[in-house]
């Protein structure tokens, strides 16, 4: 069976010959000629029954691309065009220099760009990864010291512009600010140090970082997440990868419970509070207030004295690794206005006690001690506005009757222990 020729590429090239082209087919083992109209091709290698390479002829027009063996000669309609176009002319290069390792992206700018078939830094191919008739962009390949570079079309070869392979230096990492942060990451990490320009990435750990900002000092990036650990950061560039520093990812803090839940609205009252991971809390908020006065006393526990404030709050804890959420235990803290009496009834009783007082007021909820002179009368907080005490024993004579709760003492009110 004779030759099949189903394509050549390039289908186009200059009249005078010397395109390296590609023919695809079929049948071609053993061929003995391959023609562009009448004319033979030079450079005929058969790489396989399906594939053979050769050079054209000089040539005019569009002829016919025929392939001829043992069998006899195809007769497909596979045709090459010879075109007049202007040979590839460079006029810039961007950057004009690079790394020795290549890898870079290099923008190559000029006219008659069509269609290249190859872009050489000295003898080294680059991979072509964009083309335009006024653009290439490629990889540049690895190289030393100054080379030039070229770019070939069918039409030819363009003249030579001049890249600089560079020794890049390693980078070094001085500084990190700041050196810990949420296990959620996300947070911004400024890096300082040297060399560090065209980061190609930075690693907590194995985990990469996404890069925000890069100059030849600082990169600040936003940190990826990562479990309870200190892990090494590294920045990498084409010249290397720097010496680590140590990054700690901190669980976020919890609180469980507070002591006292209650205080007076006025604040300056000293709360205790409990939970997990407590030891580098840098702030502490009742609602939107922050407390003052901060002790850590351990991971578990701390104090503050309480903001001003009202209402019932949330009490959260804040850390490097983030703020607790008041989703379990009980973080709430409820400011209380400062009790008031109004009037006991009765006013009077037996120096003996055991006389039952109603006191009446305002803020009365959270009474925990009512007394008589000093003295501690047992009572029961019936409402926000109601006591019932008993009268402790006293000498005759007028003493003054207090109510104290979380938010401080109220007024004191006169009551008589009538003589036996």
């Amino acid at each position: 069976m004779a030759p099949v020729v189903t394509s050549v590429s390039p289908a186009q090239g200059p009249p005078a010959g010397g395109t390296s082209v590609t023919l695809t087919g079929s049948g071609f083992t053993g061929a003995t000629a391959v023609r562009f109209g009448p004319s033979l091709a030079t450079g005929v290698v058969v790489l396989s029954n399906t594939q053979i390479t050769a050079r054209t002829p000089p040539g005019s027009g569009t002829v016919k691309v025929t392939v001829t063996g043992p069998s006899g000669t195809s007769t497909q309609n596979v045709s090459f065009t010879y075109t007049t176009a202007a040979a590839p002319v460079l006029t810039a290069l961007s950057p004009a220099s690079g790394p020795t390792t290549g890898g870079n992206t290099v923008t190559i700018t000029g006219t008659n760009l069509t269609a290249a078939t190859q872009v050489l830094f000295g003898p080294n191919p680059a991979t072509i990864l964009t083309n335009t008739p006024t653009q290439i962009t490629t990889t540049a390949p690895t190289g030393t010291g100054t080379t030039n570079v070229t770019v070939t079309t069918p039409a030819g070869t363009s003249n030579p512009l001049p890249y600089t392979y560079t020794t890049t230096p390693t980078p070094t990492i001085t500084n990190l600010n700041p050196t810990s942060g949420p296990t959620t990451g996300g947070n911004t990490v400024t890096i300082t140090g040297t060399n560090l320009t065209a980061a190609t990435s930075v690693k907590f750990g194995i985990n990469s970082a996404t890069i925000l900002t890069n100059s030849a000092t600082q990169i600040t990036v936003s940190a990826p997440a990562g479990p309870p650990s200190s892990v090494s950061i590294t920045v990498t560039t084409a010249g290397g990868t720097s010496n680590p520093l140590p990054y700690f990812y901190i669980a976020a803090p919890t609180v469980s419970d507070l002591s006292p839940h209650f205080g007076p609205a006025t604040g300056s009252n000293t709360v205790t509070v409990f939970g997990s991971n407590l030891s580098l809390t840098t702030a502490v908020h009742f609602g939107g207030n922050p407390a003052t006065a901060i002790t850590v006393v351990s991971d578990s526990q701390l104090t503050v004295t309480a903001p001003a404030g009202s209402g019932t709050v949330a009490v959260t804890v804040t850390t490097p690794g983030g703020t607790s959420t008041p989703g379990t235990g009980n973080p709430y803290y409820t400011y209380l206005g400062a009790p008031v009496l109004t009037s006991l009834n009765p006013s009077h009783g037996a120096s003996v006690g055991g006389d039952a007082i109603v006191l009446t007021g305002t803020n009365l909820t959270y009474t925990d001690a009512v007394t008589f002179g000093g003295a501690p009368a047992s009572f029961s907080a019936i409402s926000d506005t109601q006591v019932v005490a008993t009268s402790p024993a006293g000498a005759p004579g007028t003493v003054n009757v207090v109510v104290h709760t979380p938010a401080g003492n109220s007024n004191a009110l006169p009551y008589v222990y009538d003589p036996a």
